[in-house]
This record gives C-alpha cells, structure tokens and sequence, in this order.
C-alpha cells in the first residue's frame, strides 16, 4: 500500500513540476541530416559531426515544486568542440512543435558563427548573436520568435532576491538587445540556462567509451551504448571493492554511483541490459583497468591478435608524413610502413559458393574488353595492307620517290590504359558479426575473390591490398596481388589468409597506395578503398585529427591524377564520408552481404565514365 501510495504521490508532484512539453518535441535523429548541411551552408566547420549533446546540471535556483519532486536539476545545451557539433538530443520547450523545431536551426546558426573566441558567457553569445543576425537576415524573425517565447519562461525577476534579479535583467536585455550587457552581475546562484545560446563552459567529453590499448581476452557478448550522446569521462584508480555489506563505508555510496569499470571483475553481475540502463542515464564516467577478463561489455572488445601469428615481412622501414591539422603542417617521416604478406598461404581455389557468381561477373566484363580491329600502315603484320600498297605504287608509277614502309595491317586486341588498386581495411572491427552466419572480414574476403575474379576477365592491371595499424610505427600494408604479378591460385590463397588486424590508419594507407599507383604507366589510375568505420587508432589519430589527415591524403592524390573511391558498409559513413571524399567519391553499401556482389558492378560503372 505504501508503495503504491508513493507511486501516486511520484507521478502527481511530478506532473506539477512539469515545464516541458514533449508532446510539441522536435528530435534531433529526425533533422540530424538536415542540420548538418544547414551548418556547413552557414560556414561551418566541415570537419565536424552533428551529435546529441548530454545533459549537464546547471545549478540555478529551482522552483519549490521542482525542488519537491526532484526534477529540472540538469539540461541540454547546445556547444561545439574540435569534433563535434553537439545539440540537444530532444527539444521541448516550448508549447509548438515549430518553436522547437526552429530552435535547432537558431542553434546550427550560433554556432557556426563560433570561431573558437575565449570570453566571458554573456558577452561571447551577444557577439555571437549579433553576427549571426547580420549575417544571415532570414534567421532575424525565427529569432525574435523563439526570444519572446523563452523570456515568458523565464524566472520572474520581481520574485528573486536581490542580486540573482540584477543578473536575470542582464540576461533578459542581452536577450532583447545583444551586445548591449557589458557584463553579468555577480551572484549568489548560477543564473537560468539560456538554451538559445551556447553553453557557458563546456565540458572535457569522449565518446561512450575509450576501448584504449586493452589487451585481455573475453569471448562474451558485447554491446555498444546507441543512444547517439557523448559523456563526460575520467580517469581514476581502481577503488577497493569491499567484499562485504558490513565493511561499506557510507561516504562510499556516491562515489560508486557514478563509477563505471571498464573491466568489470569476475563476480559482476552479467545482466548486460542493467548496465545498459544504468550507463544510459549516467553523465559522467569515471574509467580505470583492472586487469580481468568480463563476461560482457558495454563496448566493442579490442583483443589484439597475437605477434607469434604475424605474417612475413616483404619490406619495412619505408616513411610517409602525416597532416596535423592542429598546427596545419605536414610532419615529415612520421608514420613507418611495413609490408606484409601471408606466412603460410597455400594455393587455393575459388570457394565453391562463389564460383557461379564469379562465372556470370567474368561473362560480364568480359564485354568491356575492346573489341579487336584492324591496325593499318604497320611496319610488320599479318596482311599487307591493300590501300598503303596502291598508294606506294601510283607514287612510284608518277615518278615520286615513295618508301616501302608501313605497307602492311594487322588485327590487334586494343587496351585499356587503366591501373586499379584495392586497399581494403583489415583492422580490428572487421572481426564483428553482421548476421549469424558472417563477419565483416568473410564479406571483404569474398569481395576480394569476386573483384579479382572480374578484373581478370578485362585484362586491367589491378593490385590488392589491405592495411591495419597500431600506432603510426608500424603501419602494416598486406600485400595480396603486387602489379606485377598475375592472378592465379596463389593470389586466392593469399586472400584466403586474410585476417583482422589492429587499427585504421587510413591516411598513411592512402599515401602507400599513392605511391604504388605513381609507378604504375597507365594514363588513369583507380584506388578503391573498401572500409567499414572511420579512420581511427590507438593515439591521437582517434577523432578529428585522423578525419582531416585521410582528408589531405585524398588531396594529395587526387592532385597527383589518382582517382580515389570509397566503398564502406558502415551505416554512419553518409556523416563523414562527404567530407573526406566528396559527394560523389563514396558510395554506402546498407546490406554488407551483398557488398560481394555490388563491389565488381560498381569498378565497371566507374570505369565507364
């Protein structure tokens, strides 16, 4: 009966405390796309992802019924960082649906008006206001909505103490007139939360997780946070773990309600959904190491493959720069390669539930072999060449001196002047499953078979590589097929061998896969590369500064003449892909089974064009 009577209690004081209206709420996963073509046409930062923002407390005087029930202690603001754009996840403010959908766009406005400035809160979201309000006029009335919307709203200055008041008018005319507040009284509490501006200090924020340099086994079952927020993360040691009740210290309690294990001990409760739930409404992680092995995590477990199974090394110490797009310099001789091929690759034939498939994709390329003619005026040939020879003769008939040279025809196969190579991501991830019956690695596996397969057929000259890494020194290049060496069962079981690797280094790839497509003679020069996430590593290549260094190796190729394309299943890759390759250097393929099939057709499409 208590239970329930609290219950009641819990729902009506709640419903009373009320302020939001998530019957009118505009959703981030519904305008995530739209929004971030809305920010980069306002100038924006193009490097920069769209993502949900999690919700921080704010530490302003609350109202007593909200004080009651507990609630309107933290909110989601909007700010950007050198990786992201980061918006509320779900806006319900306001009573219409248009108000809180027009607040997203007001936000992707201040924001890219952000330069990076340092300054003072108040004064940093008048400029920013301002500028955004001159420079894009259409904003002016969606903004004059939204600020007579928000100061009904806000905390009555007439009902608050003295100084908490001054502060509150500051906000309200720096609301009404931007850039008229010089500066915000002091106070006693911190002042309401202002959601059509930036966040007044942004949090240190990473990613669901930090996967990290982890090197202990676990074979159980893995699951990733998708709820699309970023958390705030720390760094402690691992706390005693009391083995009884009696031995708790109280002052114990809140420290563990915030403390996440990233490897949690042997004797962890293995209800993987509970974490889940419990991480979900978590703000802050604090994460350390223990040293154990977990029967389930809430990330992707980067178990590293063992160096006694390495493969043979073909050639090593080969150096390539690498942007850092911080100081915005190439750092010459940072990232080593080291070549690779299998160690123990027997020859091998083409699996049996390929070779149907691989007949009818041979039979299609095979078609865009150039068709046979007849070559005239040759020095040599098959034929003497009817038309050369009565010209030779009526010449020589008429008295002019005519050489007998180039009096013969000959039928000649014409070719392609075109050199492809396939760089495909072996790194870690690719060991995940996409269905029951496949992993990642078994689909690039047998898309290796059928594009060889195909290729073979047109007489192309293709290469065949893949790549992981583990750090920038090494970055270990697989070679497959080299250019120069024919495809036969050889190459297959060297495909055969393949296996996953460590991580994505992707610029150092690109620039290895530049300079073997540079030594190649044919006039136009394809490099596919095949992917299934983005560009990351154990350093800081991890984030932005890996997305802008692949970005400038892409550059660099494409001013050499190479023709870079990208080919990823990743489901996410319509957010980065863009800006690495272009709108139309990249293409996604949404069901990975059929990435087999779709890779051959697509090299036929681009070397159509």
């Amino acid at each position: 009966m208590e239970e329930r009577i609290g219950e009641l209690w819990h729902r009506l004081i709640t419903r009373l405390a009320q302020d939001r209206y998530p019957q009118a709420a505009a959703r981030l996963t519904d305008l995530n796309h739209t929004l971030g073509i809305l920010f980069r046409a306002f100038g924006g930062d193009g490097g920069l992802r769209v993502e949900a923002a999690g919700a921080t407390e704010h530490h302003a005087r609350r109202g007593m019924l909200q004080r009651v029930a507990g609630s309107a202690t933290r909110i989601e603001l909007a700010w950007r960082d050198e990786h992201a754009l980061r918006l509320p996840e779900v806006i319900d403010l306001f009573p219409q649906h248009s108000l809180n959908r027009d607040l997203y766009f007001w936000l992707a406005a201040l924001a890219a008006c952000d330069q990076g400035e340092r300054g003072p809160w108040l004064l940093k979201n008048q400029q920013l206001t301002k500028r955004a309000l001159e420079r894009y006029p259409g904003m002016v009335a969606r903004y004059e909505r939204l600020q007579a919307a928000h100061l009904t709203q806000r905390p009555d200055p007439e009902k608050m103490r003295e100084d908490e008041a001054a502060q509150e008018q500051a906000i309200r005319g720096a609301l009404i007139n931007p850039g008229s507040m010089p500066h915000l009284p002091p106070a006693g509490r911190a002042p309401w939360p202002v959601p059509l501006w930036l966040h007044p200090s942004p949090p240190g924020w990473v990613q669901g997780g930090d996967a990290g340099d982890q090197e202990n086994g676990s074979a159980g079952e893995s699951k990733a946070l998708d709820d699309g927020r970023s958390r705030r993360g720390e760094r402690r040691e691992m706390p005693e773990a009391d083995g009884g009740l009696i031995t708790i210290r109280m002052e114990n309690i809140l420290s563990w309600g915030e403390f996440a294990k990233v490897d949690r001990g042997a004797e962890e409760n293995d209800d993987l959904d509970e974490a889940m739930q419990a991480a979900e409404q978590m703000e802050q992680f604090s994460v350390t190491r223990d040293g154990k092995s977990v029967a389930s995590k809430l990330r992707f477990d980067l178990d590293l493959p063992s160096e006694a199974c390495d493969d043979e090394i073909v050639a090593q110490g080969m150096l390539l720069p690498e942007w850092d797009w911080k100081r915005q310099v190439m750092q010459e001789d940072h990232c080593r390669i080291m070549t690779l091929q299998a160690q123990d690759a027997p020859p091998s034939e083409l699996p049996p539930h390929l070779k149907k498939t691989a007949k009818q994709l041979r039979a299609q390329f095979q078609q865009l072999m150039p068709a046979r003619s007849w070559q005239h005026g040759q020095a040599d040939g098959s034929e003497i060449d009817l038309e050369a020879y009565l010209r030779f003769s009526a010449e020589r008939q008429s008295g002019h001196l005519a050489a007998a040279d180039n009096l013969y025809r000959d039928l000649r196969t014409g070719a392609r002047d075109l050199s492809c190579l396939l760089l495909a991501d072996l790194s870690l991830s690719t060991d995940s499953w996409i269905d029951n019956h496949h992993r990642v690695i078994d689909v690039i596996r047998d898309s290796l078979y059928l594009f060889a397969e195909s290729l073979s057929a047109t007489g192309d000259s293709f290469g065949l590589y893949g790549f992981s890494s583990r750090k920038r020194d090494p970055v270990r290049v697989h070679q497959i097929k080299a250019f120069n060496e024919p495809y036969s069962a050889k190459s297959r079981g060297k495909i055969d061998a393949i296996k996953p690797g460590y991580y994505t280094r992707m610029g150092a790839a690109i620039r290895y896969a530049h300079q073997l497509l540079d030594q190649q003679p044919a006039q136009r020069r394809l490099l596919l590369l095949l992917s299934d996430g983005k560009p990351n590593d154990l350093d800081k290549y991890e984030g932005r500064y890996g997305v802008e260094d692949t970005r400038q190796a892409v550059r660099e190729a494409r001013r050499s003449g190479i023709q870079p394309f990208c080919v990823t299943i990743d489901e996410k890759g319509n957010d980065y892909l863009p800006y690495l390759f272009g709108s139309g250097g990249y293409v996604v393929i949404h069901k990975p089974q059929e990435l087999p099939h779709k890779l051959p057709m697509l090299y036929a499409r681009l070397t159509r064009e």
